[in-house]
């Protein structure tokens, strides 16, 4: 019954972790780690090794990674969101959001827009009304995402503003609802936490 459960909730929900994709990143890594013995200036190899590192949560080593083909990368969007990524998650907020603006600059529409969102995340505590205008600045590029109104109604509970909060995690379910099928399955995480947040 639990796998039956645990499969269907994965299907039609989304909020339990995948237990498949895991495994997958592993292989990817210790595959890319091979190519990069057999080619160690591979670049592209490099550049798909750090970004499986930083799905993992390794950010140090990405950021290793990165660093050492800034010179070949440094006009990749994705190349400077990546680093950005990883001097964020490691504390270093001034120059992940340098990296972060570097990307945006070359597109602003750059893995639609999540680098906004990387920074809302990491000024959500040092800098609460930086962290809403990234926001902001997200809802302009994606306007379709629930997490953006999910992640503005956590920011404003946390500065006391419980009606500000209940707005942004009404308007995140308001936005679900007129979503198209096809994207409701990758949102819906986000309006159920609204709901439940709304609740509490």
């Amino acid at each position: 019954m639990l796998i039956i459960f645990y499969v269907l909730e994965r299907r039609f929900i989304g909020l339990s972790p995948s237990l498949v994709r895991p495994l997958r990143r592993r292989s990817l890594i210790t595959k890319w780690k091979r190519q990069l013995e057999m080619s160690p200036h591979d670049v592209s190899a490099k550049s798909e090794l750090a970004r499986l590192l930083i799905e993992s949560g390794k950010y140090g080593q990405a950021r290793e990674i990165l660093l050492g083909v800034q010179s070949q990368m440094e006009h990749s969007a994705e190349y400077w969101s990546d680093l950005g990524a990883c001097e964020l998650a490691l504390g270093n907020l001034e120059d992940g959001e340098r990296a972060m603006q570097s990307a945006l600059s070359i597109s602003a529409k750059v893995k639609y827009g999540k680098p906004y969102l990387r920074l809302a995340e990491a000024f959500a505590k040092a800098d609460p009304a930086k962290a809403i205008a990234y926001l902001g600045e997200f809802k302009e590029v994606n306007s379709s995402s629930c997490e953006a109104y999910y992640r503005l109604g956590t920011i404003y509970a946390g500065l006391g503003n419980p009606n500000e909060a209940a707005a942004a995690f009404r308007e995140c379910r308001q936005l679900y609802r007129t979503l198209p099928k096809y994207m409701k399955r990758h949102e819906r995480k986000w309006a159920l936490r609204s709901f439940f947040r709304s609740r509490s």
